[in-house]
């Protein structure tokens, strides 16, 4: 069974957003490295490559259900933030932002009555869970603890 149009739009918008994500965390990495935090800058690379594998994943689902992948144009991504709690209040929203665009595209399924498609998105509706969990807890340590023990944050986020 191939892919109704509506499912390949989406799927195709998500292929677009999950490259953006890669985009803004490479981004972000670049910023944190400049600041000297190597740690920080290292976990958000490995987030951009992650990001860049579920749009290619993505990208050989449709393949396979008979889809074609386009390619959406690339908004600019930000370059700076006013510290790194700001980057990670970023990271957090982001991922929160992400599991409802996930949200939307197995409720879509579910709609265009895909199983497949509904089944194959829940793997990314489950990776979310602990996406968000994983960004708010970054967050919160750094706004608890990140001017008193950022050294050993820092070093903590490159073992990742």
């Amino acid at each position: 069974m191939n892919l109704t149009k509506k499912l390949e739009k989406a799927i195709n918008q998500q292929i677009t957003a999950e490259f953006w994500s890669s985009r803004l965390y490479t981004a972000m990495s670049f910023y944190c490295e400049k600041d000297g935090l190597d740690g920080f800058a290292h976990w958000l690379r490995k987030q951009a490559e992650e990001e860049n594998e579920h749009a290619y994943k993505m990208a050989s689902y449709l393949i396979k259900r008979g889809g074609t992948v386009v390619l959406g144009k690339a908004e600019d991504t930000p370059s700076t933030w006013k510290d790194l709690a700001d980057v990670f209040k970023a990271v957090y929203a982001h991922e929160c932002k992400v599991s409802k665009m996930i949200d939307q595209l197995v409720t879509l399924a579910e709609a265009e009555k895909d199983k497949a498609t509904e089944l194959f998105f829940w793997d990314f509706v489950r990776e979310q869970i602990e996406e968000e969990e994983t960004a708010g807890a970054i967050a919160e340590r750094i706004a608890k603890f990140g001017k008193t023990h950022l050294y050993e944050l820092n070093q903590q986020m490159m073992n990742r």
